[in-house]
């Protein structure tokens, strides 16, 4: 099942009634049915009770698929990815905090900060969570908990990452978290591909089934450090291939069964 947040472009006289206190689309979130969406009623996580509404996909706006109290990332989960940068292979899964700040809407625009020399892409796998849980055993079973999967860009300041050595402000600026553009709830998460295109040339192509520590372990991992909500977003780890981005350019991040998060690339206003 394919869900989405998204926000209508227009109102409609027949889909929606103008309300003297609502003077612009709010949020809405539904099911995706070919080029259709069914709107329903609350977040995704809930019972997805439909209003009866429907909105043809041209005529709204995707936005990421969740609002997450936070976005907890995977650093060096393929073997390769951390051969290419030098570093060491993790013992246990490494992982470090996105802010909510941070997220920016499928097609909204990447900037590239002016502290920074070099701002890289890094395609992911991301998997929201859908129930809350804190301190799951091993024997547990995480499935229940994961609402579902996207597409993220973990957009890296580079230079700045090498230079503090930990990964806050490398990986903190506004808009350097770009995911969706939906959620894809029927995909096994250990079987797709991995791929992130910078003007439409491949620079990116990976496997889940590379990665060194899979998701149940991840997720467990988590979940024994913090509490997990509703909404949250666990980005996986990327492949190799991640390379620098400029201010002109497109970059993609397609994942199997998903689809692509495509963004421009802006330089920050002088």
């Amino acid at each position: 099942m394919k869900l989405c947040r998204f926000q209508p472009l227009e109102f409609s006289a027949t889909s929606l009634t103008r309300s003297s206190h609502e003077t612009r689309p709010q949020p809405r979130a539904g099911i995706i049915t070919e080029n259709l969406i069914s709107e329903i009623h609350g977040e995704l996580w809930g019972p997805r009770e439909l209003t009866g509404r429907t909105w043809p996909l041209d005529r709204v706006k995707l936005l990421p698929p969740s609002v997450p109290t936070k976005i907890v990332c995977v650093g060096r989960n393929y073997l390769d990815h951390a051969k290419e940068l030098n570093s060491e292979i993790p013992k246990q899964p490494l992982i470090f905090l996105k802010p909510p700040s941070a997220v920016i809407a499928p097609e909204e625009p990447i900037v590239m900060p002016p502290s920074s020399q070099r701002v890289d892409y890094e395609g992911e796998l991301a998997m929201i969570i859908g129930r809350r849980c804190s301190q799951l055993r091993d024997s547990d079973d995480v499935r229940p908990y994961i609402l579902g999967y996207t597409c993220l860009n973990d957009v890296t300041a580079r230079d700045l990452q090498k230079l503090d050595v930990q990964f806050t402000r490398a990986k903190g600026f506004d808009t350097f978290c770009p995911f969706g553009p939906l959620l894809e709830t029927a995909i096994d998460p250990a079987g797709v591909s991995v791929e992130t295109f910078v003007n439409g040339v491949r620079k990116q192509s990976g496997h889940t089934s590379q990665m060194i520590f899979p998701l149940d372990v991840i997720i467990r991992f988590i979940a024994q450090v913090m509490t997990l909500e509703p909404g949250d977003v666990i980005a996986t780890g990327t492949p190799a291939g991640v390379s620098a981005l400029a201010s002109g350019d497109v970059v993609e991040v397609s994942v199997g069964g998903i689809g692509t998060l495509r963004n421009p690339v802006i330089a920050a206003e002088a």
